[in-house]
């Protein structure tokens, strides 16, 4: 059985027993403490933790998974892999275990001609936490399965709980037996590669108020309702109704793996056993090239695109691991090309919108494969000379910080700088190179989290929004002004009954005119006035859980207290201009798409008062003429006059009615589309103006690289876009009247004089290398003995380094292979003093090496330097001591040579 039929058998399985069937959200979830949804029941995670209520009281899902922390682990286990499919049924208190199992054991066990999966009964063992006798009766009573094959297991394997304070509770799983070929006898607590689980039940019944270890907590008491949360690994199914080894060998993961072995010449499977750990190592790299080209054509379906942070550096890490493993196959060329298709092929029967957005997933990961060709070469010249200068100093260790640098600037994957140095016998300061990553990681999630939260703690606002009993009602679509009632007051994270005059504070009212930052879209600022008379400002909107909507302002006057009525004031000034920019945005982001086609989709944005910047993906930077194009399409359409309309509508109403969605954010199952007249549509739940000629004017101020693949636009829109080009005509108005020419004129006059200044720095650049050449030819008589080798040391003042480095060369030329001879030349650019030692093979015969006698002279120097034997550079701190710095070349010298 194809795996996507049994996605789609789960699916009708649970629809037809009562549940609401919810699409896979993205991959991409807006939470501070996740890169990607890591389990099947992430999405749903604010019903679990009592923070929203559940639409439904069942629902059923197939969703996205995509898990790295073992991804060093991935193609040596059956077990790991990063991106997989979750299959979950859900109960919100309605049925719990008898529920639970009776439905899991009708879906296993029905044939398959009457729409299930199958599977003999007689070969399914099931787990159960020790002590929770309920779940074995009631294995017993609704289930074929007898007595000996029940396993009662303790809390490290059946309980299960978020590993924070919440919900958790017992869970039974279930077990496959693959039979005497994988293992022994015994059970699951025997042989998990023969026993496999593929279904696992939570029960969860108890609040857990501290969570100490995966077996150490506390139990506060029983959960006011009991759900149920369940979770089948899609992969591990197919393996078992496909009869394969394991999840790299099913019908959507295989063929990837199939073709990496013919484009590299390997037999998959000649030289290993049943099981993944007893796998040769082509095996595990061709399964690491299968997992990683899918997870990647996933991420990247979703938005993903490769970077050196957070998501974007995981998307790179599985690239260009799939490019390197090709590389230790044996093969040298472009790989992608020809492995994303057949990916996609499989995954498109699941996920049809991979077909829609092939042109933009494709560019972006050739793009990225191009790029690490190129890094490969630029990485081993720099990881070389990193290697050469650890081995002058007698070092053993490559420092983590130069691992770090190769990783974090030239994209240089950490494990090729640990196998590249071993090969040269050197080892790598591992622990130095994850500490730097590990701060680096911390201070972005850090900064991600505290711009929500402030810091606080997320269990603090759950407290006032239970206070409240409902959502905050958002009236801002409608009016700037409006009345409410404080719900809440937050001082340093501390929940207070009252507030004075020059507090800063955190304030929940019930409803609210402001607009919390989201979308892209920055905050409302503005005024609450309380019945009491207190005045507070408000600096910016927040919301840091789903249905609360926090204010963070400072009180002017007066005293705040909660339960008061309160009437806030949105600066209406700054919201029209946000309103502009956010409309700007949008109908930008359409004309790219119409220019550059529909692979051009959104990155990010941000707008802000007066002017936007716009993120969207490209292979190349756009022409000046397409920008300029872009600009007038906009602001033909300003003059339009086009009504901008919002509809609340269904997801597929939206899709039906062409709106674009965005990767990355969370839409409900009634969204808001933006219409610009008929010409844009797009899901968004900001703030926009009423009609195009309300935008005045938009102005492109230019575009630029952000990342591989993400192209950046910055623009300003109405008042700010004037005042620019007012700005600019007052420029024009400047040079015309400096250059005697007409406008037009202009840009052939700068030329013009581009021009001459350059040919100009050419004639003096070229008059001053005659000078350099011309000492030489004198300098050679200076030269003087020092222990048998002819030593020419000389002060060329003011030179950069390529001066002086031509001048060593010719100086070395000159002298001869007669007799051993060393050259030094010091010479000053810009304030830094530079050094440039060369020997002559006679020298070298003698054992004298121009690495050490650079170093001797830059020492002088106050820096550093190497090289190699025949020619080494240097460069220092004090371009005073360039005569001490040739003085200690001689002074070495005659240490070596004598």
């Amino acid at each position: 059985m194809e795996t996507a039929e049994i996605r789609r058998r789960w699916l009708d399985f649970f629809g037809r027993n009562g549940h609401t069937v919810v699409p896979s959200a993205s991959l991409l979830l807006d939470d501070p403490n996740l890169l990607f949804v890591n389990a099947g029941m992430v999405p749903f995670k604010p019903y679990f933790l009592g923070q929203e209520t559940p639409p439904w009281n069942r629902a059923t899902s197939v969703q996205k998974v995509v898990r790295t922390q073992d991804i060093e682990e991935v193609g040596k286990t059956s077990r790991h892999g990063t991106f997989f499919q979750m299959n979950g049924n859900f109960s919100f208190g309605d049925y719990f275990k008898e529920g639970a199992i009776r439905l899991a054991w009708e879906l296993v066990t029905t044939p398959q001609d009457r729409g299930g999966l199958g599977i003999d009964g007689d070969r399914l063992w099931a787990t159960v936490l020790d002590g929770d006798d309920e779940s074995i009766d009631l294995w017993l009573e609704l289930t074929d399965i007898p007595r000996e094959r029940l396993v009662r297991r303790g809390l490290a394997d059946n309980y299960w709980h978020m590993g924070v304070p919440g919900p958790g509770g017992p869970c039974s799983e279930i077990y496959y037996d693959r039979g005497p070929e994988y293992g022994p006898e015994g059970g699951p607590a025997v042989d998990e590669d023969r026993f496999l689980e593929f279904w696992n039940l939570v029960f969860m019944q108890e609040e857990l108020s501290a969570v100490r270890s995966k077996v150490d907590f506390d139990v506060a008491g029983p959960l006011p309702k009991k759900n149920i949360d369940t979770g089948m690994g899609l992969e591990r199914m197919a393996s078992i109704l496909q009869g394969v080894d394991n999840m790299y060998e099913i019908d959507e993961i295989y063929p990837v793996l199939d073709k990496a072995a013919e484009m590299t010449g390997k037999r998959y499977g000649e030289h290993s056993g049943h099981s993944a750990e007893s796998s040769h190592p082509d095996d595990v790299r061709l399964r690491v090239v299968a997992d990683h080209v899918r997870s990647a054509l996933m991420l990247i379906g979703d938005g993903v695109t490769p970077g050196n942070e957070g998501r974007g550096y995981v998307l790179r890490r599985m690239l260009r691991r799939a490019v390197r493993s090709m590389r230790l196959l044996g093969h040298e060329d472009p790989c992608l090309p020809e492995l994303l298709p057949v990916s996609l092929e499989r995954m498109e029967r699941s996920y049809p919108e991979l077909r829609t957005d092939w042109d933009r997933i494709s560019q972006t990961a050739y793009a990225e494969e191009e790029a690490f060709r190129r890094t490969l070469a630029a990485g081993t010249t720099i990881l070389d000379t990193a290697v050469a200068r650890t081995r002058e100093s007698g070092g053993r260790v490559l420092a983590g910080d130069q691992a770090f640098a190769l990783h974090d600037t030239y994209g240089f994957p950490i494990d090729l700088t640990l196998e590249m140095a071993a090969e040269q016998g050197l080892e790598v300061d591992r622990e130095g190179f994850t500490r730097l990553m590990h701060e680096q990681r911390t201070r972005a999630k850090a900064d991600a989290q505290s711009k929500k939260t402030a810091h606080g703690d997320t269990s603090v606002y759950r407290g006032i929004a239970d206070g409240l009993g409902a959502p905050v009602e958002f009236t801002g679509y409608h009016e700037v002004v409006s009345e409410g009632r404080v719900a809440g007051l937050l001082v340093d994270g501390a929940p207070v009954a009252s507030v004075t005059a020059g507090q800063d504070v955190e304030l929940v009212l019930d409803r609210t005119p402001f607009y919390a930052e989201g979308g892209g879209q920055l905050a409302d600022g503005g005024l609450v006035r309380l019945a009491s008379g207190a005045l507070v400002e408000v600096r910016d909107v927040q919301a840091p859980i789903g249905g609360l909507v926090v204010h963070r302002a400072t009180v002017l006057e007066g005293e705040v207290a909660t339960g008061e009525t309160a009437l806030a004031q949105v600066d209406i000034e700054r919201r029209r201009s946000i309103s502009r920019a956010h409309t700007a945005t949008h109908m930008v982001h359409k004309a790219i798409r119409e220019a550059l086609g529909e692979t051009a989709t959104q990155a990010g944005s941000e707008n802000s008062p007066g002017r936007f910047r716009f993120d969207f993906h490209a292979s190349s930077a756009l022409p000046h003429s397409v920008l300029r194009d872009v600009e007038s399409r906009v602001n033909a359409l300003l003059l339009d006059d086009l009504a901008v309309r919002a509809d609340v509508m269904t997801q597929q109403q939206a899709r039906d009615a062409g709106a674009m969605a965005l990767f990355g954010e969370k839409y409900g199952d009634a969204v808001r589309v933006i219409s610009v007249g008929d010409w844009a549509r797009e899901l968004c739940g900001g703030t926009h103006a009423e009609r195009t000629t309300q935008l005045g004017l938009v102005t492109l101020l230019g575009e630029a690289s952000i990342g591989s693949g993400v192209r950046r636009v910055e623009a300003l829109v109405g008042a700010d876009a004037f005042s620019f080009l007012a700005r600019e005509r007052a420029i024009v108005g400047q040079l015309t009247e400096l250059l005697k020419g007409r406008p037009e004129e202009l840009p052939e006059r700068v030329g013009g004089l581009v021009t001459r200044l350059k040919d100009a720095e050419r004639d003096l650049e070229r008059l001053r290398r005659e000078q350099l050449q011309a000492q030489a030819g004198s300098l050679t008589d200076s030269a003087r003995d020092v222990g048998g080798v002819t030593f020419l040391g000389h002060d060329a003042g003011e030179a950069d380094a390529n001066d002086v480095r031509t001048m060593v060369l010719d100086l070395r030329g000159r002298l001869g292979e007669d007799r051993p001879s060393v050259v030094a030349v010091t010479g000053v650019a810009k304030g830094r003093p530079v050094v440039v030692v060369a020997t002559n093979a006679r020298s070298r015969e003698l054992g004298v090496r121009a690495g050490e006698l650079v170093r001797a002279a830059a020492q002088a120097l106050g820096g550093g330097g190497g090289g190699k034997d025949d020619i080494a550079q240097g460069g220092g701190q004090d371009p005073g001591k360039v005569g001490e710095a040739l003085a200690a070349v001689e002074w070495r010298l005659g240490e070596l040579a004598g």
